[in-house]
């Protein structure tokens, strides 16, 4: 991971606009340079989280820091409004409920640009970000789908929903088989994070959940990637046909 340390390096890929997952700053940091940078993360999309001292001098691996550092990022996340409003077309986004390992994500999202996605979102907290081991993971994908970084999913969902979205969830938990569902265009998925599944509060705001039947006496559930991968290309088979 690549860290830029210090309010001049930051300030610079900031106003540069260069593509960063989020930036850190020491609690106790104020004043109208740290507000300054603030409301300039905010307008470039880019989260910004307040850490104990000592947990930056962990995060970077130097205590010379001035109290702030920023995560470089393969690439620029957007907002969920904008990429609403600059799709032509609305067909299906992939929401990811706390995707914790960079491999896994990457392989998601080049699993959503071959499904035909129109975009991924992704949560700002305990989730991975757009490092560069995602970029590597999704081999080339990053560059030709759009992903989105929201502060909450469900109300991420609410929006959607005001936008004619239907949710569908994967869970192990769920009703309906997947290759049994009617899918209704727009349509966003859900999946949920490695060995966890989908929050108690996601679940609640799909409008449908869906599973992928295991055999009996086999393993309770497929790795999140190849799962997405299973419901995404009957998703398509389904609407694309």
């Amino acid at each position: 991971m690549h860290w830029l340390t210090g309010f001049h390096a930051v300030e610079e890929a900031l106003a540069a606009g260069r593509a960063l997952d989020r930036i850190v700053i020491a609690r106790g940091r104020h004043g109208e340079r740290v507000e300054a940078m603030l409301q300039l993360a905010k307008s470039r999309h880019v989260p910004v989280r307040f850490e104990d001292r000592a947990q930056v001098d962990r995060l970077v691996g130097t205590r010379d820091h001035q109290g702030i550092a920023a995560l470089a990022a393969a690439k620029s996340a957007l907002a969920l409004e904008d990429l609403l409003r600059a799709s032509d077309e609305q067909g299906l986004l992939v929401l990811l409920d706390g995707i914790e390992d960079p491999h896994n994500l990457g392989a998601i999202v080049r699993t959503s640009l071959a499904a035909g996605a129109q975009g991924v979102v992704i949560p700002e907290r305990r989730a991975a970000g757009l490092t560069e081991a995602v970029a590597r993971a999704a081999a080339g994908a990053l560059a030709y789908i759009p992903v989105v970084r929201v502060t909450n999913v469900n109300r991420s969902l609410e929006a959607l929903k005001e936008n004619g979205y239907w949710i569908y969830g994967l869970d192990e938990r769920g009703d309906h088989l997947y290759d049994q569902v009617g899918f209704t265009t727009p349509t966003a998925i859900v999946l949920g994070g490695e060995g966890k599944g989908l929050h108690e509060h996601v679940a609640k705001h799909c409008d449908f959940l869906v599973r992928i039947p295991m055999p009996a006496g086999g393993v309770a559930s497929l790795n999140v990637s190849v799962a997405a991968g299973v419901i995404l290309f009957e998703w398509r088979k389904h609407t694309k046909s």
